[in-house]
């Protein structure tokens, strides 16, 4: 029998921030699965920073939401209903058709997960994309060597913090993350594995950097651009590597958003910068799984959440993220 169910649209393209009234709660009919289809009640949707670039009208690596239909994103839940062989009701899956209630999935656009070994939120995060971003990153983009000096901008986010332990994992002997207040700053060394922590709303981002690695640091995995970027391209030794993950300083921009203007130093420090996006790296998916479980069983990887409830405060969770309300991942629980 057809469900009713919510789902978020984006009714408006954002200029800088977005606001409330770009979005719109919309109320449909999902029907009855069809052959080889299931219906799944989404139990877990994710919010992610790139979102943000996807409402723009603008040619990037994921296309752009489409106005006025609901958007997509990262989610789990549970089959209710399937006409799909081997995939009975009651099945976790984990899917790319978010930001609603129900979801109605044919055969090859989920994939079933294992809701004994962590909780299904997990596959959202650090036993998802969001892990497996972190250990590409330092594992392939910007390689971490035994003994090297680490430093991560955005520690306190979800890629962020899985990124110490896994650095250490490939042999960091020293990690510093950046984020914002003390109470970040605190829960990154405490919780999350950093050595040190720079503090950005306290301003002077080089000369903290610079104060926690008086011998300067040899990656850098960004998650903010700006002032970080510039302060890790000062702070970086010869041949250091970048890992370019993100900028979320610059995602509201109305304007073009000028380079570093010490961007020259990559030239005599022989410096690698290089960008990537994670879902080029699924072939390091099943090492960094296992990496993964072995980690959250010894209890050093954390699955570190902040979940906003309901389908009607979605918005708010996003908005939230694009201002640093979130420690690890953002998710709404519905």
């Amino acid at each position: 029998m057809p469900v009713r169910s919510s789902e978020v649209h984006l009714v408006a393209r954002p200029e800088g921030e977005p606001e409330p009234s770009d979005f719109a709660l919309v109320e449909t009919t999902v029907p009855d699965p069809g052959p080889d289809e299931v219906l799944v009640r989404n139990d877990w949707i994710s919010v992610d920073p790139y979102m943000r670039g996807r409402m723009n009208d603008a040619e990037s690596y994921v296309p752009p939401f489409e106005l006025d239909e609901a958007m997509t994103g990262g989610a789990v839940g549970t089959v209710v209903e399937s006409n799909l062989d081997g995939v009975p009701a009651g099945t976790t899956v984990r899917h790319f058709l978010g930001w609603r209630e129900h979801a109605l999935l044919g055969k090859g656009r989920f994939e079933v997960v294992d809701a004994s070994i962590a909780p299904p939120q997990a596959y959202l995060g650090v036993l998802g994309l969001t892990g497996l971003t972190a250990y590409a990153g330092l594992k392939r983009i910007a390689p971490v060597g035994e003994g090297e000096v680490v430093f991560v901008s955005g520690a306190a986010g979800a890629v962020g913090s899985t990124a110490a332990v896994l650095a250490k994992c490939l042999g960091a002997s020293r990690v510093i993350g950046s984020a914002g207040g003390p109470e970040k700053t605190g829960r990154i060394v405490e919780e999350f594995e950093y050595d040190a922590a720079v503090d950005y709303k306290k301003g002077d981002v080089e000369g903290q950097l610079r104060a926690a690695a008086p011998d300067g640091i040899d990656v850098y995995f960004d998650n903010v651009g700006g002032d970080h970027l510039r302060a890790a391209l000062a702070v970086l030794r010869t041949d250091g590597r970048i890992a370019m993950c993100g900028a979320i300083s610059q995602y509201n921009a109305t304007e073009p958003v000028p380079g570093p203007d010490n961007l020259f130093l990559a030239v005599g420090k022989r410096l690698t910068l290089r960008g990537f996006i994670a879902g080029d790296h699924g072939d390091l998916a099943p090492e960094y799984t296992r990496l993964a479980a072995k980690l959250l069983r010894e209890g050093r990887l954390r699955s570190e959440e902040t979940v906003v409830e309901g389908i009607g405060n979605a918005v708010d969770a996003f908005l939230g993220l694009l201002r640093g309300a979130n420690t690890g991942k953002m998710l709404v629980r519905l």
